[in-house]
């Protein structure tokens, strides 16, 4: 698989199997001098870890990260930094069944196509939510590393699950209540009512999707690298690595399409000798460059393909209709264990592109 590397001057290379003995990832590139433990990783690992919340998969996994190489003395030495998770509490067996009748919803029919039979199929394999972990240990340095050096922080909730919406605007001083629920939403009675659709769904063998918003503050002018290194471009496509994801949005995004150009324009103003504008319209991105305003971007999850309800599928071998039902362990939603992901994944982007543009020297 060639694609399970991104970033140009700071790579991430992502590795590991579902059911497999272990994932882990591969961070080369990030600056010596970086202070660095693993309980910094840790911390982000333990918000998307399964078996948290009735609201999320029951499988059950430690997720203890351990740093192998890049890391002596309690900083970064500037070479590649390994991590890797072991897998405990695999279980193989619920996917018997699977080997030939393929799931609606998932990449079954696809890997088993272009693999010739020989893809991985426990869990989804290489294709399941469970390699988002390798995203995690190498974003969880980035967002540390934009931290210390520019200011950069990057904060994802939800904003909506089915057809349940926080309508509230997310405020900065909001952050603290985003781990403050089952659902990540920073709006404690919309978490409730999220919470409970979620359950509701489980209980009838269903499941539901939503969406993440994201928003980054305190970016220097000028991050990216046009025209195919855009900075919406570089952000969609890690985002787009995140299983379920079917939308990513900047801004007004889709919205914006419905208004003129006078409402949708965002004004310059100065305010205390800084450059900014009334609005943000654009998201925090014009022309594929940060433009000094806070990045929001929101992103649209697709409801958990592994259902307990009843299906009808095609047998590979055979060709033959048949039934299936999906058994064993999975979110009936996906969304609440997202948002550490999509953080991880916008500043593994930021931070690649503030090495690109010398905003962060290769030496701290």
């Amino acid at each position: 698989m060639s694609g399970s590397s991104i970033g140009q001057r700071l790579v991430l290379t992502s590795f590991g199997e579902s059911h497999g003995k272990c994932v882990g990832a591969v961070l080369d590139g990030c600056p010596a001098g970086l202070e660095i433990q693993e309980k910094d990783i840790q911390k982000m690992l333990d918000q998307r870890k399964p078996g948290q919340s009735l609201v999320s998969t029951q499988r059950k996994e430690g997720d203890q990260v351990e740093i192998i190489s890049g890391v002596f003395r309690g900083y970064t030495t500037g070479a590649p930094i390994t991590m890797i998770i072991w897998n405990e509490d695999q279980d193989p067996r619920a996917y018997d069944e699977l080997i030939t009748k393929i799931r609606p919803g998932h990449s079954d029919y696809p890997a088993f196509v272009k693999y010739n039979e020989f893809n991985d199929y426990r869990g989804g394999g290489r294709f399941s939510g469970r390699l988002t972990a390798t995203h995690v240990m190498g974003g969880a340095i980035a967002r540390k590393l934009l931290k210390v050096t520019l200011g950069i922080e990057t904060n994802s909730y939800t904003i909506k699950i089915g057809k349940i919406l926080m309508n509230s605007k997310f405020e900065t001083k909001m952050k603290t209540q985003i781990y403050d629920n089952e659902v990540r939403c920073p709006d404690k009675k919309i978490a409730e009512k999220m919470r409970n659709s979620i359950l509701d769904a489980r209980k009838h063998s269903d499941s539901l999707g939503g969406i993440i918003e994201s928003t980054t503050i305190n970016l220097p002018v000028g991050l990216g690298e046009p025209i195919f290194g855009s900075l919406e471009s570089d952000i969609s496509k890690a985002i787009y690595s995140i299983p379920s994801v079917k939308g990513v949005e900047f801004g007004s995004g889709f919205a914006g399409s419905e208004l003129f150009g006078s409402e949708n324009n965002d004004q310059y103003i100065v305010r205390g000798g800084k450059i900014i504008t009334k609005t943000n319209n654009a998201g925090g991105i014009l022309g594929g460059l940060s433009n000094g305003m806070p990045i929001v971007m929101r992103v649209a999850f697709k409801p958990a393909s592994s259902i307990a309800k009843k299906q009808t599928t095609i047998d590979v071998k055979t060709k033959k209709p048949v039934t299936l039902q999906v058994h064993g362990r999975h979110d009936p939603c996906v969304v609440p264990r997202a948002p550490p992901v999509v953080d991880s994944l916008v500043s593994l982007v930021l931070a690649d592109h503030a090495l690109l543009g010398g905003f962060i020297k290769p030496t701290l």
